[in-house]
């Protein structure tokens, strides 16, 4: 499975940016498919994940602000960030499940600045 994420970039505090990550697989073959991120200096950390069948989760941190969804006609998830905080800044990273293996996409920056 290649993942292609993309949509990152600089945003004001309060603003929004959408994230997408493209799938080379079917995402309806896939087992679960999420967003991670990595700060400098922290360690990577689960934003929200989607999984084929059951609800999906997020980190308490973003609980009503960020949405993760997918498009199963383009085999993308996407993950809509609102209300963006400066500790949102990170590395964001998509992440496939299948077939008990977990690939990566190749992270795509976000900054929260004034």
């Amino acid at each position: 499975v290649q993942l292609q994420a993309s949509g990152g970039g600089l945003v004001q505090p309060g603003g929004s940016l959408r994230l997408s990550c493209a799938s080379s697989r079917s995402i309806f073959s896939v087992n679960r498919m999420g967003w991670y991120r990595q700060a400098p200096g922290k360690e990577r950390e689960l934003v929200a994940t989607m999984p084929l069948r059951g609800s999906t989760d997020y980190a308490e941190a973003v609980k009503g602000r960020f949405t993760i969804s997918r498009d199963s006609a383009k085999n993308t998830v996407y993950l809509q960030m609102n209300s963006l905080k400066p500790e949102d800044t990170a590395v964001y990273y998509c992440n496939a499940v299948y077939l008990a293996t977990v690939y990566w996409g190749q992270g795509t920056q976000v900054t929260v600045s004034s």
